[in-house]
């Protein structure tokens, strides 16, 4: 379990990473699972707003229905307007008069128990609703919603602990020290659907460190991130720190950003939503009381690069976990691959093998590796790009399964090989089960490490495979600024709060590291305090005496 090895606040505190469970047969966490999978599927949550501790239910609802099982209705939920909106706002300003004066032990106290909450007794509430809503399988629900989301509560008060203990120097007959404020307003935390652990981050990270949060939840997560905002309820948050409200993006968007009280952005979402967001902050500039800190994760295109002396068996396996791990729903998964020739035969063979191995259905079936797409949307968006590759002369589609969306928006894991280095599949982002791989000639070594770095705008994750360590550092030198997370004979995906703080910059965001002290500076605006002991009596200085 992840724990605080020391007492709160005390030197030496420091978080350990929770275990990831393994669900095997016979396991007391798979029947448990089972069951609160039998459990939640057997009945329909009402989710309202949460607006000040109270819970609204406005008259617009949204169904949630299951990927997997799209004729399965798990949740209606109200939408909040410009109305509500304005409400969350006032409920936020009133919240954190007490809120920013509470210590960050208490504080603190509040997360470590939501955090014991979670990896008890709340643990599988919040695995199968991620499950059945995002349908994530047993073991990407358990390493986000569990120990990822428990990760960050618990390493994030570690990291508020060691910012507060930076203190500035003090010289004799004086006392210096910094006070780390909240911003003076909310903060407005727009989440994807794609992580439970992302959506509870990017509310708590903030209200951790004294804000008090406008949280607009991903249509298609609002079950998971409901239940999270219930166990915080349950672990002493107090009401008005953090505000749920599930509606239209734009009309929320359109409200927040326009108040006088907006402090900041923490965003996780497409590239094209990041920008409209940042352009309407701008627009607002003149009516704030500060510049808002503006935090966002957004896009990627995410490469493996294999150099000619990679092992074939581990980069193969590497592709597979990357690729198509959560349907290639993830912002770190591998979607563009670089092969040399020498290579490709053996590597093509070997992953079509484990690509025919690849189950896909329903992911209360734990013999499944991947489930379905989010939604309709996602769906038509990945198979249209599918199918224009099948007919494409620069491409050719090398896997054989086909898109079904009769039940649930199932995509099988597909794989495409581009003879053009520069053809949008290894360009353009699709976050869905595709992975587009280029063959390479293994004399272009160099050309394709200034390939690899040219080709896409964004600049998340990207692996390098080979066993020759000039390789490695070569590749490391010339991708330097191609990838946030960089990954040395490792899949791009599976960061690790405390180990891999992640992030990209380019057009991936403004790379805050979430999972580390530098993403919670952000929610911070400190003062500086100077205290003398003894004050000048005399304004006049030494070398104003007489000679």
């Amino acid at each position: 379990m992840t724990r605080i090895d020391c007492a709160l606040g005390a030197p030496g505190y420091r978080a350990v990473n929770e275990t990831v469970l393994g669900y095997a047969p016979g396991s007391a966490e798979r029947a448990a699972l089972q069951a609160e999978l039998l459990t939640q599927s057997r009945q329909m949550q009402d989710i309202p707003l949460v607006i000040g501790g109270r819970e609204i239910r406005t008259s617009a609802r949204v169904e949630i229905r299951s990927p997997h099982d799209h004729g399965q209705c798990l949740a209606q939920v109200a939408q909040a307007g410009e109305s509500q909106t304005r409400e969350a706002i006032a409920a936020a300003a009133a919240a954190q008069r007490d809120w920013s004066q509470w210590s960050l032990e208490e504080r603190s106290r509040v997360f470590l128990k939501a955090a014991d909450l979670l990896a008890g007794p709340w643990r599988q509430r919040l695995n199968a609703a991620t499950m059945l809503g995002q349908s994530k399988t047993a073991q990407q629900a358990e390493i986000d919603a569990a120990c990822e989301l428990i990760d960050f509560l618990r390493f994030n008060v570690q990291f508020a602990h060691e910012i507060a203990a930076m203190q500035p120097v003090s010289t004799p007959g004086l006392r210096n020290s910094s006070d780390y404020r909240p911003l003076e307003g909310f903060v407005y935390a727009v989440t994807p659907f794609n992580f439970t652990a992302i959506g509870g981050n990017l509310a708590t990270a903030p209200a951790l460190m004294g804000n008090t949060v406008l949280w607009k939840p991903s249509a298609t997560a609002a079950l998971s991130n409901y239940l999270f905002l219930q166990l915080l309820e349950e672990a002493g948050l107090p009401p008005g720190v953090i505000n749920f409200l599930p509606g239209d993006a734009q009309q929320i968007s359109a409200v927040a950003l326009a108040s006088e009280h907006f402090a900041g952005l923490h965003f996780t979402g497409s590239t094209a939503v990041f920008d409209q967001l940042w352009l309407q902050t701008a627009q607002n500039l003149p009516n704030y009381r500060a510049y808002p800190r503006l935090v966002g994760e957004t896009g990627g295109k995410d490469f493996v690069l294999a150099h000619p002396s990679a092992d074939v068996e581990a980069l193969a396996v590497a592709l597979l976990r990357g690729a198509y791990e959560y349907q290639g729903q993830k912002c770190s998964a591998a979607s563009r691959a670089y092969i040399p020739a020498s290579l490709w035969p053996r590597v093509k063979e070997r992953l079509l093998d484990l690509i025919a191995s690849v189950r896909v259905g329903d992911v209360s079936d734990f013999g499944n590796f991947m489930g379905a797409v989010i939604d309709r949307r996602a769906f038509e968006r990945v198979t249209a790009a599918i199918d224009a590759a099948r007919d494409d002369a620069q491409a050719k589609v090398l896997s054989p399964g086909r898109a079904d969306d009769r039940v649930g928006f199932f995509i099988p894991p597909t794989l495409i090989q581009v003879l053009d280095a520069g053809h949008r599949l290894m360009s353009t982002e699709l976050f869905g089960p595709v992975l587009a791989v280029h063959v390479y000639a293994d004399a272009q070594w160099g050309e394709v490490l200034q390939l690899v770095d040219r080709t896409s705008p964004y600049a998340l994750t990207g692996a390098v495979f080979a066993q020759e360590r000039g390789a490695l550092v070569q590749a490391a030198q010339v991708l330097r600024q191609a990838a946030g997370n960089f990954y040395l004979n490792d899949k791009p995906t599976g960061a690790v709060v405390g180990q891999q703080p992640f992030g990209g910059a380019r057009r991936s965001g403004t790379n805050d590291k979430a999972g580390s002290a530098l993403n919670l500076l952000r929610w911070t605006s400190p003062r500086t305090v100077k205290e003398t002991f003894v004050p000048a009596l005399d304004h006049r200085y030494p070398h104003m005496q007489a000679g």
